[in-house]
Formats: C-alpha cells, structure tokens, sequence
C-alpha cells in the first residue's frame, strides 16, 4: 500500500466505539492534547507533531489502543516513550485502559513531521 501526503501526516482518533458522537469528539480532542504533552527528550517538538503516532482506536470500553514508532530502531528513549504515551494517555478522564504498540512499518522519516514541528525544528 502507498502513502500519500495525507497519510503521512499526525494520525487522527479513529473510532470503534459506539459512544456518543458528544463523548468521542471530547475523548479524542483530549487524547490529541495528551499525546502533545510527551515530548522525545532529544527533540524539542512532541511526538504527535513528530509524527511518531501512526494510529489511536478509541474502543467501545473506553479502551485506547495506539500505533507508534521512533524516529530510528537505535533511539535511546525506546524504552520510556511507549510507557510515557501509555502514562499521558491514561491520565485523560475516560479512557480505559490503554496498550501501545511499538511499531517499524512504515520507517518514520521527516516527512510525517507537522508544519509546527518543522518550524520548531527550524527545517524549512
């Protein structure tokens, strides 16, 4: 399967659930703020604006599932980033419980990065 500019950008909040359209536009906006307060210790940008989250599935149970990756397979914050999102994501009120999957499928490059981390990376 191809990527397209689309796809390559921040991962969205997808739905599984069978909530109220009111409590799952409120639960993604704030699972989006609590994934943009995680920040990869060598990278002054978050790791949602990086690009590094690739899927959120919010569950009927409140329960959140999330596809990440890092920015190489050598990255020396492999083992507390996933638990640092796990941790963010399940201080949000409402959510369930939370498992993250470390992913390597697609490689990440510079291209998933947002405009703002672009600019906050200065790489224009």
């Amino acid at each position: 399967m191809t990527e397209t500019a689309d796809d390559v950008k921040a991962a969205h909040v997808e739905t599984s659930s069978a909530l109220p359209p009111e409590e799952t536009e409120r639960l993604s906006q704030e699972i989006v703020a609590a994934l943009k307060t995680v920040f990869d210790p060598e990278i002054p940008a978050d790791i949602y604006e990086l690009g590094l989250i690739y899927k959120v599935d919010l569950k009927d149970d409140r329960g959140v599932d999330v596809e990440m990756t890092l920015t190489t397979p050598n990255c020396p914050a492999a083992g507390e980033l996933p638990t640092m999102v796990e941790n963010a994501l399940a201080s949000v009120p409402g959510v369930g419980v939370v498992n993250v999957n470390l992913v390597w499928e697609p490689a990440w490059t510079p291209d998933r990065m947002s405009d703002e981390a672009r600019l906050v990376l200065n790489m224009w």
